[in-house]
């Protein structure tokens, strides 16, 4: 009988180590769909109340999130193309541009951009440098597209099932609970994540707003050789970017004062740039300190202390990559309500006296 033990204790443990290795080669996909599932779960069960199905109120949350974000880098994409465009009919910079790379030169040339006008100019041969360019790096962009599209099939799918199936796992989890110690600890490991995860989401819905209102403002007041272009879109994409530690914002402001300044530059109108100037210091302060200070706190879950998330949102990125954004928060969680719970528990202490506690000062999301 211990030998038969012995034999599936020893399969399960290569089991364990196989789905760990997958997990761990596959781990940035997986971090995303966790940061999903908790994102759209309330919605997932909000959705209840008009009788869906589960299954359908599973693909509404995904859409709810999915399709936003997809229509707005598609369309951040075709304005960059087309002001791209306009940037190169308009100033004579293009022409150094073109003289160095032909292709550039060519495609600067075309007279019609639509699509007839680009079946015109591969007829002629006017794409031919762009097209030897592009078949020069097909493998690595064939690597990088399948890649992406992988990861993104992986997210989508392990969140929808997450979705349906969640409360199932965790019921399955409990199956091994000692004395009410799993039980403590998973409960609160999955209402922190919650706040934690979900009061991210909520933080990049409150700062595109105050972002879009703040741009718009200085548009109101700026001349138009000076003005923000599409304030709406600059302002959505600056609350995504504020999910990136440290530098954050400041990806989608500073390129956007930058590109505000280049206009009177090349036009000599250097007087204009005083309102380039004015915009960075409201943006520096209304769009990026402010609400970094205000509303942080109360999208820092329960019991997380806030500088010790901010943190996990410095060192994830710089240790795990880019999916750390997500993981390094999450790592956080488990380890801090572990030693608010279980630990207390295992070295003989009361959890009920000296659990888990909201560090002074600190607001809680259900009060927002």
């Amino acid at each position: 009988m211990d030998e038969k033990r012995f034999v599936i204790a020893l399969f399960g443990l290569a089991v364990a180590a196989v789905t760990l290795f997958i997990a761990y080669r596959f781990v940035a996909p997986l971090t995303v769909a966790v940061f999903l599932y908790y994102s759209t779960r309330r919605l997932f069960y909000e959705l209840e109340r008009f009788k869906l199905p589960a299954r359908v109120r599973a693909v509404i949350s995904l859409l709810v999130i999915a399709v936003p974000l997809i229509a707005l880098l598609s369309y951040t994409v075709l304005l960059l193309l087309i002001e791209a465009r306009r940037f190169i009919e308009q100033y004579p910079v293009a022409e150094t541009i073109g003289a160095e790379n032909s292709w550039v030169g060519d495609l600067a040339e075309l007279s019609n951009p639509t699509f007839d006008g680009v079946l015109e100019a591969y007829r002629s041969g006017q794409l031919d440098p762009l097209i030897e360019l592009v078949s020069e790096q097909a493998g690595l962009l064939a690597s990088t597209l399948s890649g992406l599209v992988l990861n993104l099939l992986i997210t989508i799918i392990v969140t929808y099932y997450l979705l349906l199936d969640g409360s199932n796992f965790h019921d399955w989890l409990l199956m091994f609970d000692d004395d009410a110690v799993v039980r403590e600890y998973l409960e609160a490991v999955d209402a922190e994540l919650e706040a934690v995860l979900y009061g991210n989401l909520l933080n990049v819905i409150a700062i595109s707003i105050i972002a879009v209102v703040t741009y718009t403002g200085y548009n109101v007041v700026a001349p138009a050789a000076v003005e923000v272009p599409y304030p709406a879109l600059a302002g959505a994409l600056t609350g995504i970017a504020s999910l990136i530690p440290v530098i954050g914002m400041k990806i989608v402001y500073l390129p956007l004062a930058a590109a505000t300044a280049i206009p009177p530059i090349l036009s000599d109108e250097l007087a204009l740039l005083a309102y380039v100037a004015g915009f960075l210091v409201v943006a520096a302060i209304v769009v990026d300190t402010i609400p970094d200070i205000v509303l942080r706190p109360y999208f820092s879950g329960k019991t997380t202390h806030v500088g010790l998330l901010m943190l996990a949102y410095i060192f994830g990125p710089v240790v795990f990559g880019f999916h750390g954004l997500f993981l390094a928060p999450i790592v956080l969680v488990l380890a801090l309500t572990f030693a608010d719970t279980a630990l207390i528990r295992l070295l003989g202490g009361n959890s009920e006296d000296t659990g888990p506690a909201v560090p002074r000062g600190q607001r809680q999301l259900d009060e927002f």
